[in-house]
């Protein structure tokens, strides 16, 4: 599998594992709405796509704060019942982690995106691009199909990753994981109870 158009992103640090609060980035030329960040149609939904409170998380496939984390941030999602969960694709890691959300992305569009997501966040941190093609493999997924949707999807993908990056930068996030909910951006890992806490001041809000 060949994906086409890689294109090679700013590469940084991950965050500290430590809470922060942090605004949108004054003076943008463009400023971010809601429904940017909340509603983008071409982001998938995990959860519930018609929860009451949605969880925004930037994440990288070879972020090991992220994949550490993925597991409490589903669990907390899940136990909630009432939480729209995106995942916006955000890498930091250079050429392997913009095969592996060009991949996960073209699996999106033949109806199979959480499993791709989830055998490539439950791996150790590090990818290269046959090791993304081999556990898509493993997880019984046809490359072929996922190959085929990341070129007929190719403008999609690429611009919904441009404007992924885009609002992390508008969000003076420094890596991933990060995370809107509500109307505040945090930049680091969140605990359950972090997350449970979050959600809650969400949705009284």
């Amino acid at each position: 599998m060949r994906m086409i158009d890689r294109r090679r992103l700013l590469s940084v640090a991950a965050s500290a594992a430590i809470l922060a609060v942090v605004a949108p980035r004054t003076g943008s030329t463009q400023q971010l709405t809601r429904d940017d960040v909340f509603r983008d149609p071409d982001t998938p939904v995990l959860g519930n796509p018609d929860g009451d409170v949605t969880v925004v998380e930037f994440f990288d496939y070879q972020c090991p704060y992220c994949k550490k984390s993925h597991p409490d941030v589903k669990s907390v999602v899940a136990e909630d019942g009432n939480v729209r969960l995106i995942m916006k694709d955000w890498p930091v890691f250079g050429d392997a982690s913009v095969f592996a959300a060009q991949a996960v992305l073209g699996a999106n569009e033949i109806g199979v995106y959480e499993k791709a997501m989830d055998v490539l966040m439950a791996t150790p941190a590090s990818l290269s691009e046959e090791d993304v093609k081999r556990l898509l493999t493993s997880a019984g997924l046809d490359l072929g199909k996922i190959a085929a949707a990341v070129r007929q999807n190719d403008k999609k993908i690429s611009n919904l990753l441009t404007r992924n990056y885009d609002q992390a930068l508008a969000f003076n996030f420094g890596g991933t994981p990060s995370f809107v909910i509500g109307k505040t951006a945090y930049s680091g890992v969140l605990s359950k109870d972090q997350l449970r806490d979050l959600i809650k001041q969400a949705r009284a809000a």
